[in-house]
């Protein structure tokens, strides 16, 4: 594949002897508002499919100026940085020291990747409160963002005195349809926005759920988030430049 030339910088090439690895920038914050796009594990954003969603995030953030991130695989996060220069979040963290682990991912492995943060107790990998501590903690020490997921506003009160980067209001049942939180149950945005100021007006919060078009996230703006966090509309999508210039047309 042909290389993409570098603009964002996002990943600057750290050359050290014979070997070349990535090292994400301090990412102090992401331009709002921020598209999160969680390509999860579905088949189509395997392999090639990862890199047809990345060219696209690409292309679309280029024309837009909105910050597009993605939460690939693990084994994608490297090559999308590499060849499109994007935001890349892992999808999870294993709140575990490197060591004598088999089948973990911890933070180490994904910040030499290229990773700038990780999603963490996404409604499909529940953790527990000790653990979402130890991972928000964790990734502020190696000066890296965390997302961490809610599915109501007093999780989301709780999370947000962790300190995390985002907190992300999905309630599970809307994940993956096509009515989003925003028209289904604007109040659950509005009490989690609330609350998160309340508690820490550092913390931004995000909408997840059914998230499918620019009125959607429009929506979700002027319900007081600062962005979105979205997966198979645009990763299912047969175009999926298509699906993210709506995305971002009304903002």
């Amino acid at each position: 594949m042909k290389e993409r030339t570098k603009r964002l910088s996002l990943a600057p090439l750290l050359i050290s002897n014979t070997k070349t690895n990535y090292r994400p920038m301090k990412p102090t914050t992401l331009k709002t508002p921020l598209v999160l796009v969680n390509l999860k594990c579905y088949t189509e954003s395997i392999g090639n499919g990862a890199h047809r969603i990345a060219r696209a995030a690409r292309e679309v953030s280029d024309e837009s100026g909105i910050t597009i991130a993605l939460a690939p695989l693990y084994m994608d996060i490297h090559p999308i940085i590499h060849h499109y220069d994007i935001p890349v979040f892992a999808q999870h963290v294993d709140p575990v020291e490197p060591g004598a682990h088999t089948g973990r991912m911890p933070l180490p492995a994904i910040k030499s990747a290229g990773a700038i943060g990780s999603l963490v107790n996404h409604s499909e990998y529940r953790l527990s409160v000790a653990d979402i501590e130890k991972n928000v903690t964790a990734l502020r020490q190696a000066q890296m963002l965390s997302c961490v997921c809610s599915n109501n506003v007093a999780t989301t009160k709780a999370l947000a005195a962790l300190g995390p980067d985002y907190v992300a209001i999905e309630p599970p049942e809307l994940i993956g349809g096509k009515i989003s939180v925003s028209e289904a149950n604007p109040e659950i945005i509005t009490g989690s926005v609330d609350a998160v100021r309340n508690i820490n007006s550092s913390v931004k919060v995000l909408t997840g759920a059914g998230i499918h078009s620019g009125t959607c996230v429009k929506t979700a703006v002027e319900l007081g988030t600062e962005g979105v966090l979205l997966a198979s509309s645009v990763v299912k999508a047969e175009d999926p430049a298509a699906i993210l210039r709506d995305l971002v047309s009304l903002l």
